[in-house]
């Protein structure tokens, strides 16, 4: 199944749309874009594909995905290969990660993204593409903020190591929040990074399905509409009592499917 997906992907690999609004994201001082998500909808890792095709006519970018790091040399891999299908070969042998443990990191839409960046690192050979997930193992008495405080070091790192490129970051929403989770005593990833030089974004939620699992099944489950479902595009606008700087519209969603069932 796989292998025919990603066949079926290559075709319109290079393609861009432009995403109405993104201009506002491209100030100088910006030095992280950070997309907040639900995992497991078609139209975000789309349309995170289209912000970085934007980003490319800015200045060089590194794009960072919450993929676990150990993942990286099979992304390094997967981006470098000789030819599509060894490329496809390595993603579909690989046995650790979101494309085996699903939670929507693993789906057919970010399959594609993964594609089109693929696409367009051979258009421009500066981009770059890391996994930021760490592999910390949990110890007993540290929580999850200890987890997020690591997410943010290692973002910190890829800008060191790239100090002329923007990063575009897509992460679960939780990290994404530049402000303390009062509820769950929780400090996102986000907060650990200079607050001025970065902008952050809420794929918010207007109707529609994402692919998600709870306790007694995987598969589609409805989001509600708690935002305005006619708008689209980038809004730099305070959002969520200022956790977020904008929000991200992209309509109504659709479930995208694990790439391996």
């Amino acid at each position: 199944m796989i292998a025919t997906l990603l066949a079926a992907a290559l075709a319109s690999s290079s393609t861009c749309t432009p995403v109405p609004g993104a201009e506002a994201l491209w100030n100088d001082d910006t030095r992280y874009v950070v997309v907040g998500e639900m995992h497991g909808t078609t139209e975000t890792p789309a349309a995170f594909a289209d912000l970085v095709c934007a980003a490319r006519a800015q200045g060089p970018v590194t794009v960072a995905l919450e993929f676990s790091e150990s993942m990286q040399p099979m992304l390094d891999a997967f981006m470098a290969a000789d030819s599509d299908e060894a490329a496809r070969a390595m993603l579909a042998a690989y046995p650790h990660g979101p494309f085996v443990h699903h939670d929507g990191r693993g789906s057919v839409a970010m399959l594609d993204l993964l594609l089109r960046l693929r696409a367009m690192q051979r258009e421009t050979p500066s981009l770059k593409v890391i996994a930021f997930a760490p592999d910390t193992p949990r110890v007993p008495g540290f929580s999850q903020s200890y987890y997020e405080l690591d997410m943010g070091h290692r973002l910190a790192n890829a800008a060191r190591k790239a100090p002329g490129s923007r990063l575009l970051v897509l992460v679960g929403n939780i990290h994404a929040q530049k402000k303390m989770i009062e509820s769950r005593q929780l400090t996102p990833a986000i907060v650990h990074l200079p607050s001025t030089e970065v902008v952050s974004l809420y794929v918010v939620q207007q109707g529609g399905n994402t692919w998600s699992c709870g306790r007694d099944a995987c598969g589609a489950n409805p989001l509600p509409e708690i935002y305005d479902v006619q708008a689209r595009g980038v809004v730099v606008q305070p959002y969520g009592d200022g956790a977020f700087d904008g929000v991200l519209a992209l309509g109504p969603t659709t479930a995208s499917e694990p790439a391996k069932p």
